[in-house]
């Protein structure tokens, strides 16, 4: 049951109702009636913009179809009012059977609530974390793996066919200088002292990678010319470090489905093949670009290079592939790794970068749209940058990586379930502060104690009333009388549970795994209000002395808080806790 759902699915049919009675004209385009919950509570619980969005194509004042239509929606069951508000919304208040059946529904279906099938199995790849691989994940990467790894949890529970995909940035000169850094360490390991020179990378955590190296060859590159270690040591340190980092992300409780290597795009064809797709539609072409912005004339050397015309699919620029040495840019293969994804047969591509990538959005967002002729739609997720504090003082460094905070640090200091939900009570492109002394704390300020807290009093009032002789299964509770279910806040905990399904959606469709946190924080909240109500008032507690049927009805309520609670950390990759540690 998706209540939204349904009752628009009700509005639609008295629509249609009005056409046979003569009151609308045939043929409206109905797809822009939506039912949502009102900006003010107090209106009513649900609202629909049906005569607003229908009066100018039925040429009639959106007054007159409401108040018609609001005489049709009244004399549904589920619809306790119907009243027509300012110029022509609809106001709708549900009965308290309706919300009842919320519950029971919940209870019945279990984790599977909230659960659709929007995506209808669109196959998606979202691409994540994709670090260089010289060195620990750090705070920066541990969002973009948590928002990517939650994202992808989103989309398969709304019935796409997720690849979570890591591509590894191989390729480039920067795995040489790390090949070098190890090569030190190994000269350290045979003991010799080294010095680390500016561009190599001095980090603690090569040590162990330098002895690993001597334990496998020995002496064999000792005091030897590059020329007899770079390509070896380049392999092996890459390997060592991709097991480095597939190690903290399943620290995070991270898998990724596909590793995908840079360096496997040079020398196999990949590349110019890509490029030769883009050729065959007239979009690569030898030219001269207009010097950057900024770029004072005598300071610009023009050079001919062949490009990309990116502008042709929504670019400011022109982009360069190749150099005017010959040389492949950045940019190639990473077009060509695109053209692989969108020759995988995937309907919709995301990719997860850091906010220092935004000037790399428009680029990718053209090659993607020429290389698929605008089938396949990439959207790229920048994620802001993290500060790591301890109240008043900021963390900046790690002492095995020598320069940043690690991912490790971080769930070492607070666990994996703290790192990953503080990590989405933020929008993904909006800066954050994460204070690891706040996330301990016991309070309503800090937002996964909170939600998690909500979950265990609930795992707590059923055991007890298991202690107590109570049926406690989902089918009994699924069966209850919930006729004791009538006091305004319990109604108001229903109605935050058939949200559930509606910002499912909503989240995945816009991409944002942010609002299952919000959502939660506000379930949660919710029910520490009746809880603290009934505090005061005893008819309001779950447990009901002397009244079994109370007791199951306010049973199936908070089960369904539960149920819902559990859907959605998992969503978010947080363990649901039955007991507070």
């Amino acid at each position: 049951m998706t209540l939204f759902a349904d009752i628009r699915a009700l509005v639609l049919q008295s629509l249609d109702a009005l056409v046979a009675d003569g009151h609308l004209p045939a043929g409206l385009d109905m797809r822009n009636v939506t039912v949502e919950p009102p900006r003010d509570a107090a209106h009513g619980d649900m609202a629909t913009n049906a005569a607003m969005v229908l009066a100018k194509p039925a040429r009639q004042k959106p007054r007159d179809i409401a108040d018609a239509l609001a005489v049709k929606l009244g004399a549904d069951p589920r619809i306790e009012t119907a009243e027509v508000a300012g110029p022509g919304f609809i106001n709708l208040r549900l009965s308290t059977e309706t919300w009842r059946g919320v519950i029971r529904d919940v209870v019945q279906t279990g984790t599977g609530f909230g659960r659709s099938t929007m995506g209808a199995g669109r196959k998606v790849n979202v691409e994540y974390v994709s670090a260089n691989p010289t060195g620990p994940l750090h705070v920066g990467h541990t969002r973009g793996a948590v928002f990517g790894d939650a994202l992808a949890s989103l989309l398969d529970f709304t019935g796409h066919d997720v690849t979570r995909e890591y591509y590894i940035n191989d390729g480039g000169g920067q795995v040489d200088v790390l090949a070098r850094s190890v090569y030190l360490r190994y000269l350290e390991a045979h003991g010799q002292e080294v010095a680390f020179e500016d561009g190599t990378y001095p980090g603690d955590y090569l040590i162990e990678v330098g002895q690993a190296l001597k334990d496998k060859v020995g002496d064999a590159f000792v005091d030897k010319g590059e020329e007899c270690w770079l390509a070896d040591i380049r392999e092996f340190a890459t390997e060592t470090m991709m097991e480095m980092i597939r190690s903290d992300l399943a620290q995070l409780g991270v898998e990724m489905d596909v590793f995908y290597s840079e360096k496997s795009l040079y020398g196999t064809g990949r590349i110019e093949a890509a490029i030769d797709d883009l050729r065959g539609k007239g979009l690569i072409y030898e030219g001269v670009l207009e010097p950057p912005k900024g770029k004072k004339p005598e300071d610009w050397e023009p050079r001919e290079q062949t490009l990309f015309k990116s502008t042709e699919h929504g670019d400011d620029v022109d982009r360069p592939v190749k150099k005017s040495d010959g040389s492949w840019t950045y940019f190639a293969p990473d077009i060509a790794y695109h053209f692989d994804k969108v020759s995988r047969g995937f309907d919709e591509l995301i990719d997860v970068f850091g906010a220092d990538h935004g000037g790399y959005v428009k680029r990718m967002k053209a090659a993607v749209s020429a290389l698929s002729d605008g089938q396949v739609p990439l959207d790229v997720k920048l994620t802001q940058l993290v500060k790591l504090r301890r109240g008043d003082e900021e963390l900046k460094m790690s002492k095995r990586a020598g320069t940043f905070v690690t991912l490790r640090d971080v769930v070492d200091l607070v666990g994996p379930d703290v790192t990953r939900f503080v990590m989405l009570t933020r929008k993904n492109d909006a800066p954050l502060d994460f204070d690891v002394e706040k996330v301990t704390e016991q309070s309503k300020e800090n937002p996964v104690w909170y939600v998690q807290y909500a979950h265990a009093r609930i795992a707590s009032v059923l055991r007890k009333a298991a202690e107590a002789g109570i049926a406690t299964d989902d089918a009994v509770l699924a069966a209850a009388d919930l006729s004791a279910i009538s006091d305004p806040a319990e109604l108001a905990l229903a109605g935050k549970l058939a949200e559930w399904p509606r910002l499912v959606e909503i989240a995945a469709s816009t991409h944002e795994p942010h609002r299952v946190a919000f959502y939660l924080f506000d379930l949660a909240s919710e029910f520490h209000g009746l809880w603290n109500k009934g505090n005061a008032d005893p008819s309001l507690r779950f447990l009901q002395e002397d009244d079994e049927t109370a007791t199951l009805a306010k049973l199936a309520l908070i089960r369904a808080v539960a149920v819902v609670i559990s859907s959605g950390l998992g969503i978010l990759g947080v363990t649901p806790l039955n007991e507070m540690r």
